[in-house]
């Protein structure tokens, strides 16, 4: 890497608690920034989008956005939704728009057990728990196909079609994306989760390409699972896995689970990546926007924290990342924890601690 690189990041907090978590996060990044010897700097340009903005000019970007965020080096997004928008608005019209159109098709959500974080599952007390969900992210059962119909036949009437889609070509580059991933890890295994027993077009389609995708990984460990069989898997055994791939709904809800077992999905983190680069990556926390609490500043920034590692590793800078998880470790470990996960920080608090462990190990190198 050369030196004095300049990152552009197009920051979209969007809604409630995205505000908060993102600005968390800014200053985390920031910290490393200065911190780095004139290394690297991070060029933020802030976009008032989300529902707010909605409720002036009544859409959720600016209609040029794509075009404008196109020359950006990626997009750091807090979360969307709120009460004047209706959710599948508010979502296609920004989130989904923006990983639709930027072909940002692999998704990557760690699941990662935290020091001094307590978690509903006893067996995370005493066993090594640490796994990935790689999710489909451009098509499957979110691709935007279908209507609804016969609405004129009368009130009872109405037929709705929700179609979802799979390509050979979709299957195949996500399971590649997850086996290149299975062979950086300790454990090279990949769970590949179906449901081909009863969606037998495009789940099977899945299994077929799965299966022949795995030939050329010889050296990774497979296994495909139903995915109530798998819902159950990481509760009953979750230490069977590694890398787990899914369709873009199933990975979706089984990620939501594996944070829940972290402690919160205020601790989730998450990455849509375009792996070509042809345009921006964006990194956001996977929790929502939270409207009950937004704005008291009690809102968990791990999450926003932990893509901003992601979107390090983006960028190559493997090492600085590795030391953001690390903060966040001995933040939680030294009990700054938010009320989501059983204490009484504020955001700040949690934020100034993780800005402190860093700062003392970046003096420390």
């Amino acid at each position: 890497m050369s030196e004095h690189q300049v990152f552009k990041i197009a920051s979209i907090p969007a809604d409630g608690v995205g505000k908060e978590v993102v600005a968390a996060g800014r200053r985390v990044l920031d910290t490393l920034a200065q911190q780095s010897n004139g290394k690297f700097a991070f060029d933020w340009t802030e976009f008032p989008w989300g529902s707010e903005y909605y409720a002036q000019h009544g859409v959720m970007m600016h209609p040029d956005g794509l075009e404008t965020l196109k020359d950006f080096d990626a997009i750091y997004f807090g979360a969307v939704g709120w009460e004047n928008v209706p959710d599948h608005i508010s979502l296609w019209g920004l989130r989904l728009k923006i990983t639709q159109n930027f072909d940002q098709w692999a998704n990557i959500r760690p699941v990662k057990f935290l020091p001094g974080v307590q978690s509903p599952l006893r067996k995370a007390d005493d066993t090594e728990l640490d796994w990935v969900v790689v999710r489909e992210n451009s098509e499957g059962e979110y691709a935007g196909l279908g209507g609804r119909n016969l609405s004129g036949r009368g009130p009872g009437n109405e037929v709705a079609l929700q179609t979802a889609l799979f390509t050979e070509k979709g299957c195949e580059r996500i399971m590649r994306f997850a086996f290149d991933l299975a062979r950086t890890r300790t454990v090279k295994k990949v769970s590949s989760v179906t449901k081909s027993n009863a969606q037998q077009y495009g789940m099977v389609l899945w299994d077929d390409v799965f299966n022949r995708v795995a030939l050329d990984y010889p050296d990774v460990q497979t296994e495909s699972v139903l995915v109530d069989a798998m819902s159950a898997k990481f509760i009953l055994r979750p230490e069977e896995l590694s890398v787990v791939v899914a369709s873009n709904l199933n990975a979706d809800i089984l990620s939501d689970l594996g944070s829940a077992l972290a402690g919160s999905l205020g601790l989730a983190a998450s990455a849509n990546l375009n792996p070509e680069r042809r345009f921006p990556s964006m990194f956001e926390p996977v929790h929502g926007s939270a409207p009950d609490i937004a704005g008291q500043g009690i809102s968990n920034p791990i999450g926003a924290i932990a893509s901003a590692a992601l979107m390090l590793d983006h960028f190559g800078l493997h090492e600085e990342a590795r030391q953001v998880e690390a903060a966040i470790d001995a933040a939680t470990a030294s009990g700054h924890l938010t009320r989501d996960i059983g204490g009484t920080a504020v955001t700040d608090d949690v934020t100034d601690s993780i800005v402190a462990a860093l700062s003392e190990a970046l003096a420390a190198v």
